[in-house]
């Protein structure tokens, strides 16, 4: 088992990479839960794991109950987070029970949501079963749902008790949602580890990508720990893990979520961004062509079709957007990440085809 804590004085907690079920259960006795557990779940990984884990839970002695959604960013609405707050009042779940969020990057937004609105907090844990949320969603805090004007538009900093990631769990992914995973360990190497995307690079086969995927995991939670230690709320450092998302976030809508899977977009808005930036002196040459050559490499987009007009837009209900201004997430060259503050408009000159 390895361990990596997240420091946030009284929010701190660790993750766990591990392939040992039993210890979630067990660290719940541990955290002093008053016996219930209500797992959220989707239909696709409740069929694959929900019966393990409660079996789990039942053997320390815990009640549960398992709510079910839809697989899919269409669950991350009002609607969806209403009937999953109700069934977990009908349960009866107070504040020292717990919740867990067994699935990928939309059970882990929702769940993680609904813990930090039912009874103004109750304590959740992260069990990540898709790449993507192994290395990104369940590590810091970030929890929310999407509206009409936009994806994770209304949401908390809202920090799990503990996180629990087994790689042993992508081992039922099909190989779309594994390269979906993979535009994000693409994006930590772009911004913070040369090695890593060399290293990526470098892989022959998917078997032998997997065969260093605790590695990979590794690393990209560790990257991500020091920047949420450094800036827990996301006004600063930690920006730099948007890379790829103001434009991704907006291609996702743009189609309706689900034409491209978030990976997927991300992918595209990672290529297209630095395609610009690199045109406008602001990136080393030769960048975007090493991305493109590592999208190609993971059967991840680089080109999509889109209208400037609409996608700016949507850019301008970012997060990131403030009095005039957006901050934009560049690359300096592979590996070397930063900050740039745009008035919005110049935005054009970033996300233009």
């Amino acid at each position: 088992m390895i361990k990596i804590n997240i420091n946030l004085q009284e929010r701190s907690y660790p993750i766990y990479v591990t392939t040992d079920f039993n210890s979630i259960s067990k660290c719940m006795t541990a955290l002093k839960s008053d016996g219930k557990v209500a797992v959220i779940t989707d239909t696709n990984v409740g069929k694959l794991y929900a019966e393990r884990l409660v079996n789990s839970l039942k053997k320390e002695g815990f009640t549960t109950s398992v709510i079910t959604i839809e697989p899919g960013e269409s669950s991350k609405s009002f609607e969806v987070l209403q009937r999953v707050c109700n069934e977990l009042l009908k349960f009866g779940l107070n504040r020292n029970d717990f919740i867990v969020a067994l699935g990928g990057g939309v059970v882990g937004d929702l769940g993680g949501f609904a813990a930090s609105i039912l009874l103004r907090g109750v304590p959740y844990i992260q069990v990540p079963t898709s790449l993507l949320s192994q290395i990104d969603s369940s590590i810091g805090g970030k929890v929310a749902i999407n509206t009409d004007y936009g994806k994770n538009l209304l949401g908390s900093f809202y920090q799990p008790a503990a996180v629990f990631i087994d790689p042993e769990l992508l081992g039922t992914l099909n190989e779309k949602y594994l390269y979906d995973g993979m535009a994000e360990v693409i994006k930590y190497g772009a911004i913070k580890d040369r090695h890593l995307f060399s290293e990526l690079l470098s892989f022959k086969s998917v078997e032998e990508l997997m065969d260093n995927m605790e590695n990979i995991i590794y690393t990209c939670c560790s990257i991500k720990k020091e920047l949420v230690e450094k800036d827990e709320t996301d006004r600063g450092e930690r920006m730099i893990l948007n890379f790829g998302h103001t434009i991704g976030h907006a291609i996702e809508k743009y189609f309706g979520y689900g034409t491209y899977t978030h990976g997927e977009a991300v992918a595209a808005g990672m290529y297209i961004i630095t395609k610009n930036s690199e045109a406008l002196g602001m990136t080393q040459k030769g960048t975007s062509s090493s991305i493109k050559e590592m999208l190609d490499k993971y059967h991840l987009p680089h080109d999509v079709s889109y209208e400037s007009h609409k996608i700016k837009e949507t850019v301008l209900l970012d997060k990131k957007n403030m009095n005039g201004t957006i901050n934009l997430v560049l690359l300096e060259s592979i590996g070397c990440g930063y900050i740039k503050k745009v008035d919005t408009s110049e935005l054009n000159n970033f996300i233009y085809l």
